[in-house]
């Protein structure tokens, strides 16, 4: 407790918290009050922070020169690991890698052995695996406490980190300076800079201008139209993104040469298995609505369940051992006005049981993942936790079913020799705003290019990087939205499309739905796909559309 210990050790505390660092338990083990600037001074040299410092980096930083290639942020994932008495082998990694002047043989082996252990689950968050070999790896959890002014900003600087930082993995942003320091340039030059997006808007002569800002400043940047190019990407950023931009300086404004996103990386592998094998998307059931398809939501499970197509598909059925459910399980109750005229079922708890029952019948070694959506009984804030059990008792009962949080994270098929496929799964509660707000989409479409809305969040590494485009909770520990990890498969619903596009290395699947047209779509210009699964071969990541409408 802190009434417990000494006025030395509260200064200290304090002098630690007041730089952004926490310190554990057993710190003052070996500390004397003489370590406090050496450990400032080892810190301010590296790129990104520990969170925690324990007594081991007390030691480390004591006797050693940090290095910038650590992940402060696994290392203190790890740390978290081994105190829980969970996967201590990464954490030992770090403390040999920042222990020793390792010579580039051996460092090479444990750079590998600790990919290999990051890629099988140094993330995960909570497991659960079983026969189904799926490990989840990100898995919002809630910070229940009153939310202040202070958390938005935690919540914002957490997420311009956490970009920035996948940002200066590109070569044109290894020398990025903050916007202060361009602000009191005397001379001109080339600079690099990080920041969000602030502002932005048109000037007089046709011409892009932006506000950037960073932890130090703000600046504007001008984009000028005959930068053809550069211009059409400065047409599609939003308000809020985080980018990284080179040019030349003026009198405390840039003249921008590159526009650089955080992106997916060119060199993405584009992942297959070894044998065949399926796995099933699908999206919005909206039991409980007068349009849903119950019918041909029944066939679909026939054909799961081996009892209809032919002898190809058949095969193909007996191959899946994954059915995932992107949101919107059921119709819900009071989601829109007058949507009592639409309803069936107008109670949210037998609507679940209807759903429930129909998942039931189902055989028992395809495994189902399931996360919420707008439509189902959730806040709407994301991230949004997993459906209540209180509400859908019968279906947290069911073996086979993992029920997970939008969005969330996941890994199937992680071997010794393969890393798996990891899947992000997100409802899409952001999508109409980018498909009426950013240029080259509401041209191409609109909501009926889920394929083009999913590709620019990608490239953002942000679910939804604009303030407004969907509700959300400031955590202020993390931005649970940025997609720190690349997928093999970003997968959503929502928009009720059914679309599937590769994206440097990444399959995006927008899943269709089971329910017609309402009166609510039609208002807001969504035309569904009915009655569409998307299928995966993932020994060749064929993808393939079945439809099971009349």
């Amino acid at each position: 407790m802190l009434q417990e210990i000494n006025i030395d050790k509260k200064k200290i505390i304090k002098d630690f918290l007041d730089r952004g660092f926490l310190l554990s338990p057993g710190f003052f083990q070996g500390f004397n009050e003489s370590y406090s600037d050496v450990i400032f001074e080892a810190l301010s040299r590296v790129k990104n922070k520990p969170l925690v410092i324990n007594e081991d980096l007390l030691l480390i930083i004591k006797d050693n020169e940090l290095k910038n290639e650590i992940n402060w942020l696994e290392f203190d994932r790890s740390r978290v690991m081994i105190e829980r008495g969970m996967q201590s082998k990464n954490y030992f990694l770090f403390l040999d890698i920042m222990n020793y002047n390792l010579s580039e043989d051996k460092k090479k082996i444990l750079e590998e052995v600790f990919q290999e252990n990051n890629e099988l689950g140094n993330e995960i968050d909570e497991e659960k695996t079983g026969k189904s070999g799926l490990i989840v790896l990100q898995n919002y959890k809630e910070n229940e406490k009153k939310r202040e002014i202070q958390d938005f900003v935690n919540y914002f600087r957490n997420r311009y980190i956490a970009l920035r930082d996948i940002l200066m993995n590109r070569q044109e942003l290894k020398d990025t300076i903050a916007i202060n320091r361009v602000l009191n340039k005397q001379d001109k030059s080339n600079i690099a800079i990080i920041g969000f997006v602030k502002d932005k808007r048109e000037t007089k002569n046709g011409n892009i201008l932006l506000t950037l800002e960073d932890l130090s400043g703000e600046i504007n940047v001008v984009v000028n139209k005959s930068k053809t190019d550069l211009f059409e990407i400065a047409r599609d950023i939003v308000l809020d993104e985080v980018i990284g931009l080179t040019g030349g300086n003026g009198d405390k404004i840039v003249f921008a040469n590159s526009i650089l996103l955080p992106e997916i990386p060119l060199s993405n592998e584009l992942k297959k298995l070894d044998k065949e094998g399926y796995v099933i998307f699908t999206s919005d059931l909206h039991v409980g609505s007068k349009m849903f398809f119950k019918e041909n939501f029944l066939k679909f499970i026939s054909w799961l369940n081996l009892e209809s197509g032919n002898d190809e598909q058949k095969k193909i059925a007996e191959k899946i051992e994954y059915l995932f459910l992107v949101g919107d399980l059921v119709e819900g109750v009071g989601i829109y006005p007058g949507q009592e005229e639409d309803l069936v079922i107008n109670d949210i708890y037998k609507q679940y049981e209807e759903m429930t029952e129909m998942l039931l019948k189902i055989r028992k070694d395809i495994t189902m993942v399931i996360i919420g959506g707008n439509h189902d009984a959730l806040r709407l804030s994301e991230p949004q936790p997993m459906i209540d059990k209180n509400i859908a008792r019968k279906l947290f009962e069911m073996k086979n079913v993992y029920l997970l949080t939008n969005p969330c994270l996941v890994n199937i098929y992680a071997s010794d020799s393969f890393p798996g496929f990891n899947i992000l799964m997100y409802h899409g509660g952001s999508f109409p705003y980018y498909a009426e707000n950013v240029d080259s989409i509401r041209k191409a479409g609109r909501l009926d290019r889920a394929d083009l809305i999913m590709r620019f969040l990608l490239q953002r590494r942000h679910l939804a990087p604009s303030h407004g485009s969907t509700l959300y909770i400031p955590d202020p520990a993390k931005d649970s939205l940025v997609i720190e990890k690349v997928p093999d498969f970003f997968v959503s619903g929502h928009i009720h499309k059914t679309q599937a596009l590769n994206y440097r290395g990444v399959t995006m699947l927008g899943c269709g739905c089971w329910t017609g047209q309402t009166e609510n779509q039609e208002k807001r210009g969504i035309v569904p796909d009915p009655n569409r699964v998307t299928l995966v071969n993932l020994q060749t990541r064929e993808v393939r559309i079945l439809n099971f409408g009349d």
